[in-house]
């Protein structure tokens, strides 16, 4: 970087940043600010909780926003004195800091850049994850187990809140399927590219000849649903059971059957929940689940209605997307985007900015390109 005129960075950055604010109209974002301020501020607004908590939500990710293109734009006018404090006293331990803050600023706006292709009609919203293990027996399980948690450690890493709704675990090792929500404003449409099939190779660990294993695990990414969302739901499509929550090695978690699973009969849809003590709330849960399935269900068929109107049959990215490679060498490489990286280990603790960063642009080239 030494080499490097640091004006020229700096005057790219700007323009970057610049090309940001264009896009999020900050102006607009403000205007709206100040009607949500008006709105938050009357008394008789938590009269009606699920309007109040799409203000509030609204108004927090609003300034949250605003606030962070605010202090970037800051920080690059304070970096422009920096150099010219470590150029003026030749200081090299100054010069170094600049450095850093200049990698760092770049990072910030990139994610910023970013954030700007987030415009689809449900990006906005948190998402709702779901990993099941697919082919390749214990393995798989093990498998699946891994990427539960490199996806909450992702989320841990940026302060998101999750909450896992159901965990089933299966008898060996790892888990058959789990669904989590990550909590937070436009975790739908950052993590949406995620799903699809995962694919391990690596020695298992559980076989003991030490030989090479292939295992698979699907991930399903759908928005949470909120009161404007309509979805019809037809009680006598429904079969509710309910059963005993259980922990790894089939130990119970508490001693009522308080766990619900609903299948949606036309569909196959099952989805459960077990994190509550109360039977109503899981069942609540369980509902809020399944209809944030049939919405992305919907969603994806209208899709395919147009796609065959368009003559070009229909698009998914539910195939294998990824592949993870532990032996005979490391390796992380994304099959559409071609990213690719050998630090296995960062990744599977949740270093996967890169690869949804890369995934959101070659999605929104995608769906540029089909008129979407």
């Amino acid at each position: 970087m030494a080499d490097v005129d640091p004006a020229e960075k700096l005057k790219e950055l700007a323009s970057t940043l610049a090309s940001v604010e264009a896009v999020l109209d900050l102006d607009a974002k403000n205007t709206e600010i100040a009607e949500l301020r008006e709105q938050s501020a009357d008394p008789d607004l938590w009269n009606d909780q699920a309007r109040a908590q799409a203000v509030t939500r609204r108004l927090s990710d609003l300034e949250s926003t605003v606030n962070k293109v605010t202090s970037i734009g800051q920080r690059l006018e304070d970096l422009g004195v920096l150099y010219e404090l470590a150029e003026g006293e030749d200081d090299a331990d100054t010069r170094a800091e600049a450095d850093r803050e200049l990698e760092a600023l770049r990072a910030d706006i990139g994610e910023l850049e970013v954030r700007t292709l987030l415009n689809g009609p449900y990006d906005e919203r948190e998402a709702l994850v779901t990993v099941n293990a697919q082919a390749g027996g214990v393995d798989a399980a093990d498998w699946a187990q891994m990427l539960q948690r490199m996806y909450l450690r992702w989320a841990e890493k940026h302060g998101y809140s999750t909450e896992i709704y159901e965990t089933s675990y299966a008898e060996e090792a790892g888990i058959k399927s789990t669904t989590f929500a990550v909590k937070a404003p436009y975790a739908y449409g950052t993590l949406r590219g995620e799903h699809g099939t995962h694919r391990l190779v690596r020695i298992s660990p559980f076989d003991n000849q030490n030989r090479r294993q292939t295992s698979f695990a699907g991930i399903d990414v759908v928005p949470v649903v909120e009161q404007s969302d309509h979805i019809d739901i037809d009680d006598g499509d429904l079969r509710i059971d309910v059963y005993r929550s259980s922990g790894p090695g089939g130990q119970g978690v508490n001693t009522t059957d308080s766990a619900v699973r609903i299948t949606h009969l036309p569909t196959g849809i099952v989805v459960s929940c077990q994190n509550e003590r109360s039977q109503l709330q899981n069942k609540a849960t369980a509902m809020g689940m399944l209809q944030a399935k049939l919405l992305e269900r919907k969603r994806q068929e209208e899709r395919a209605e147009l796609d065959d109107l368009r003559g070009e049959g229909t698009s998914s990215w539910g195939t294998q997307i990824r592949n993870y490679v532990l032996h005979p060498y490391q390796s992380v490489k994304d099959t559409r985007t071609g990213m690719e990286t050998g630090n296995t280990a960062g990744v599977l603790e949740g270093d996967i900015d890169a690869f949804i960063d890369a995934e959101i642009r070659w999605m929104r080239s995608n769906e540029r390109a089909s008129g979407d």
